[in-house]
């Protein structure tokens, strides 16, 4: 690592870097075996790898019994199995699979959740990514706090069989020391409000209304992979870009989102979360980002075969495309008091929150088979332009009362 312009970097080493009781009973094994383990150098090379470096101290304080004195040695045949595996190492990126395991698991889960949601023919796209990304993550912050010397386990609980209980995603994110921060968090926490959702109660299809916090989930965890654990281990090689048969005209677009309704609940899920956000948050590329794409004629013989182009923000064709793009917008939302507001602000200034509610109440617009378009299961209701609407149309036959 090194920071441009000021020469090498340190790197700071980590609490953890030390050996697990499993390789400590094998450097028992190996020292009582003798022979090409008499000397303590050449057994600590068993057991350095580029995630984790040993103090050579440490096989010295084994073989004098400072340290570790209470673990017994492995035996011959765990020894010759550890020797007749080694280097026992994933070959796509030389992490050790035994010793890496955490780190390995998160990438692949990483990958397959990616790999799935790009698939064609799937129908539940979103759902099957949000499930494995969740994974992913968990087994990555795992990874980290593991480095760290943090112990993510529930002290002294078990699941039913017995085995140690660990940290879930939700759990770790409310650690202090945790490095998923902003953005990024409340990214996470968003895909864990769905997950919820998901994994209590049915779901249509629900993958273009996500596809932009999902894009932000899989470029935050690159990020934090690449930042905490190296370059060399980042996923953009595993997963190049996906090419798309599409190409969507005013009628596509139309038929498209009239088929793909977000389920009430899960619609629910999104503005109850969303509700207590900043416009700044809403924006933080790391709790969401989408991509405008749109045909390129290359300038350059070399740039021809590119099938990404990189324009910088501000730029003269940075202007052009905007003017070209599609942009859909989100739909505006009104909590009870802004919907007084905009009566007002309509030229009823007499239309008090009260009889918002009186009026609500009075056609049952909470009902979903009303239509009104409001949405609030957790006791942050909104409303949309077509309840806008209905109220308008109210205070406008009501005349005087309002005015």
């Amino acid at each position: 690592m090194t920071d441009q312009g000021n020469g090498p970097k340190k790197i700071k080493r980590r609490r953890g870097n030390t050996l697990e009781n499993w390789e400590v009973a094998l450097v028992k094994a190996m020292i009582t075996r003798g022979g090409v383990f008499t000397n303590d150098q050449d057994i600590l090379a068993y057991f350095t790898r580029p995630t984790r470096t040993v103090n050579h101290r440490l096989i010295g304080e084994i073989r004098t019994e400072a340290k570790h004195k209470a673990i017994k040695s492995a035996t011959e045949d765990d020894l010759d199995a550890f020797l007749s595996t080694w280097p026992d190492i994933d070959h796509a990126t030389g992490l050790s699979i035994r010793g890496d395991e955490l780190l390995i698991k998160a990438r692949e889960a990483m990958i397959a959740g990616v790999q799935t949601f790009n698939s064609a023919g799937l129908t539940f796209r979103a759902e099957l990514f949000i499930v494995t990304a969740i994974i992913a993550w968990t087994y990555l912050l795992h990874a980290w706090f593991r480095r760290e010397g943090i112990d993510y386990r529930y002290p002294g609980q078990a699941t039913k069989e017995g085995a140690e209980k660990f940290w879930e995603l939700g759990h770790c994110l409310k650690q202090p020391k945790c490095p998923v921060k902003g953005g990024a968090a409340r990214n996470l926490g968003f895909r864990i409000e769905i997950r919820h959702e998901i994994e209590h109660r049915s779901t249509n299809r629900i993958d273009d209304a996500l596809g932009a916090e999902l894009q932000s989930c899989a470029l935050n965890f690159n990020d934090l992979l690449k930042k905490e654990f190296g370059v060399q281990y980042g996923l953009e090689k595993r997963l190049p870009l996906a090419l798309q048969f599409v190409s969507f005209g005013v009628e596509q677009r139309a038929a498209l989102k009239k088929a793909s309704g977000l389920p009430k609940h899960i619609e629910a899920a999104i503005d109850a979360f969303e509700h207590g956000l900043t416009e700044e948050e809403m924006k933080d590329p790391a709790y969401r980002i989408s991509y405008g794409f749109v045909p390129m004629v290359a300038k350059r013989p070399g740039a021809a075969d590119t099938a990404v182009h990189i324009v910088a923000s501000g730029s003269d064709e940075a202007g052009e495309i905007s003017k070209i793009i599609l942009k859909e917008v989100n739909k505006d939302r009104y909590p009870p008091n802004k919907v007084v507001e905009k009566m007002q602000a309509a030229g009823f200034p007499k239309f008090r929150l009260h009889d918002h509610t009186q009026l609500w109440k009075q056609l049952g617009a909470k009902n979903p088979g009303k239509g009104f378009g409001c949405v609030g299961d957790y006791g942050n209701w909104v409303w949309f332009d077509r309840w806008i609407d209905q109220v308008r149309q109210h205070c406008e036959a009501e005349g005087e009362k309002f005015r």
